[in-house]
């Protein structure tokens, strides 16, 4: 491989270009970070299906708030990007263009008196772009297995997802990792939906019993609830395995001079 595969991830108020560099091992991520200042920055991650995704391990979890990284994936055209967005900034965009590679966003949540930080990743959904996203895998906490309800062949393929993501993230918990299964776009009219409730239900009771949620991105249906479910999932396993929340998170902000410190649940959604 002798050119350097380039990705565009952004965050509100600051971006960043994802350089993917082979080493011979797996490869390294350099994340080279640019603030609103014109400063940069760089940080090393480890990308190999071998190797932690970060060079290290730290605590995720400070005297404010619980970082938690999710991994939306599905099929490209699936609405993943207008989640993400819809979620963090209440924006939606009717002529987003597909992700390239993986984007990334930052948003705090409060959930049963908990501060959380969601370090949101959202994935290109196309085959081609496979070699780019499943480094980004190891390290999650929660995962969203996104499908239209107006796309058939993007439900079929939530096993195909599931399965990726188990293999690259490389996940402890198997089965039992807290995956949200969403049913975006229910604003589309009934008689162009492909894939029912009951549809949905039941492959989630067929695989490790996820939660399941209809939204839509576009009228903001189920969105938030999407994510707050998600993470009382992800609460639950943790209470039940008992454990201190130590993890690997990829922390991509810059560190600053002190000084300048200033069972199978559904949630059926229906279009307006």
């Amino acid at each position: 491989m002798s050119c350097i595969d380039l990705l565009k991830v952004s965050e509100p108020l600051r971006s960043a270009l994802v350089l993917v560099f082979p080493d011979g091992q797996g490869g390294n991520v350099v994340m080279i970070e640019h603030d609103m200042q014109g400063v940069l920055s760089t940080m090393s991650l480890a990308a190999g299906a071998g190797g932690s995704a970060v060079q290290g391990r730290h605590a995720r979890q400070s005297s404010k708030n619980t970082l938690l990284k999710v991994v939306i994936l599905g099929d490209g055209g699936v609405g993943k990007s207008c989640l993400m967005n819809r979620f963090v900034s209440n924006h939606f965009d009717e002529h987003s263009f597909h992700t390239i590679g993986v984007e990334f966003l930052n948003k705090d949540i409060e959930i049963n008196g908990e501060m959380y930080t969601l370090q949101i990743w959202d994935t290109a959904g196309q085959e081609r772009f496979k070699s780019l996203r499943t480094p980004f895998y190891r390290g999650s906490d929660i995962c969203l297995l996104t499908y239209a309800v107006d796309d058939r062949a993007s439900f079929r393929n939530l096993a195909l997802w599931r399965n990726e993501f188990l293999y690259y993230a490389d996940v402890k918990e198997g089965p039992s990792f807290p995956f949200l299964v969403v049913g975006n776009k229910v604003d589309m009219s009934p008689d162009q939906h492909e894939v029912s409730v009951d549809e949905a239900r039941a492959w989630c009771q067929e695989n490790g019993a996820p939660p399941h949620v209809e939204t839509s991105a576009k009228d903001a249906t189920n969105v938030e609830e999407a994510f707050s479910l998600a993470v009382q999932s992800w609460a639950k396993l943790e209470a039940k395995l008992d454990r201190p929340y130590v993890g690997d998170t990829v922390n991509l902000r810059r560190q600053q001079p002190e000084q300048r410190s200033s069972c199978c649940l559904s949630v059926g959604g229906t279009a307006e």
